[in-house]
């Protein structure tokens, strides 16, 4: 009961943080002085005075800055996000068709660093200076350090151009036409009519794409996780296991690894939502089709409704992983209680 009074407090105060955020936006992107115009109308009407005059009245750009604000808040409310000036589709459907792709490559990216990183870091604490730490230290300072288009594509010319064992860019090949969407997640759904053959091609274009986004995950996790178990290791609780008799394993695992976790769960709750809409980079070098290339494309055409939107997602999804994140600490930590 405390738990569901607490989600519930916190569900509360999401929508005026979210009007906060929609505001910040607002007046960012309405700051610039780029016109919007530009990517309504084709470049020989822009000299035309009706065509202006008709589109500005057809999009609401003939209303003060005030005005469309007071106008995009109150079709928010109701779940309009607008019509976005590139695509001439409501924003909520594109957003809707690109977020499975983002998905699908943020949670594979999310799996594969945060495992890899708490695995990393644990060795590295447990065999502290030795050639095993130096080494998992500079791959942690290599995934964090390395600009996400350096190594993608680096990637991509090692092992999909030259030795040609992974598929390149796309989430399938060329030729491939997928299956009418359940999940929208490639993966999941070959999984779902059991199409083996479906999954392996589109986990195959996963594999780098994903490594290249999880490799800044695992970088800044492992260096967490070992800084912490170094921390832990020393603590009086830890002694008394290990007079007590308790295994190596135990010591390691059971007592030290679960009081280490705290930061990292941090850091894995705000790297989902950070991937969510960040991912921009590694989408655009791979042509993954999603949330981060969306974002691309709508802040090149100055198209309002879109940027509005992307963002609006983005801080959604920080918002709730928060709340997600505060909940996992009572999880982990029993010592924790819902304040």
């Amino acid at each position: 009961m405390q738990a569901l009074k607490y989600v519930l407090r916190r569900l509360v105060g999401l929508p005026p943080l979210l009007l906060g955020v929609l505001t910040v936006a607002f007046i960012l992107s309405h700051s610039s002085q780029a016109d919007p115009l530009t990517s309504i109308l084709p470049e020989r009407q822009l000299s035309n005075p009706e065509a202006v005059a008709a589109a500005k009245a057809r999009w609401g750009l003939d209303k003060t800055v005030v005005e469309q604000y007071v106008i995009y808040v109150k079709n928010v409310v109701t779940g309009d996000l607008g019509t976005s000036f590139r695509t001439k589709r409501p924003v909520a459907q594109d957003l809707a068709e690109r977020l499975p792709a983002t998905l699908e490559l943020v949670m594979a990216a999310l799996c594969l660093g945060s495992i890899s990183g708490i695995l990393l870091g644990v060795l590295a604490a447990r065999m502290r200076d030795t050639v095993v730490d130096h080494g998992v230290r500079l791959f942690a300072l290599l995934g964090s350090s390395l600009p996400v288009f350096w190594s993608g594509l680096a990637v991509l010319a090692i092992f999909s151009v030259e030795l040609g064992v992974l598929p390149g860019p796309g989430r399938l090949d060329p030729r491939t036409t997928p299956d009418a969407a359940i999940t929208g997640l490639y993966t999941i759904d070959a999984l779902l009519r059991g199409n083996l053959q479906m999954f392996w091609e589109a986990a195959s274009h996963l594999i780098l794409p994903a490594c290249v986004l999880g490799w800044s995950v695992t970088g800044i996790i492992s260096r967490l996780v070992r800084a912490s178990m170094l921390d832990v290791l020393g603590q009086d609780y830890i002694l008394m296991a290990r007079s007590k008799g308790a295994s190596g394993r135990a010591v390691l695992f059971h007592h030290a690894l679960r009081n280490a976790l705290m930061p990292a769960i941090t850091v894995i709750g705000f790297s989902f939502a950070f991937l969510l809409t960040g991912a921009v980079l590694t989408e655009t070098i791979f042509s993954w089709p999603g949330i981060g290339s969306y974002a691309v494309e709508s802040a090149r055409a100055l198209d309002y409704p879109a940027i509005m939107g992307v963002t609006m997602l983005g801080g959604a999804a920080f918002l709730i992983t928060n709340l997600l994140t505060d909940l996992t600490y009572v999880l982990v930590d029993p010592r924790i209680k819902l304040q």
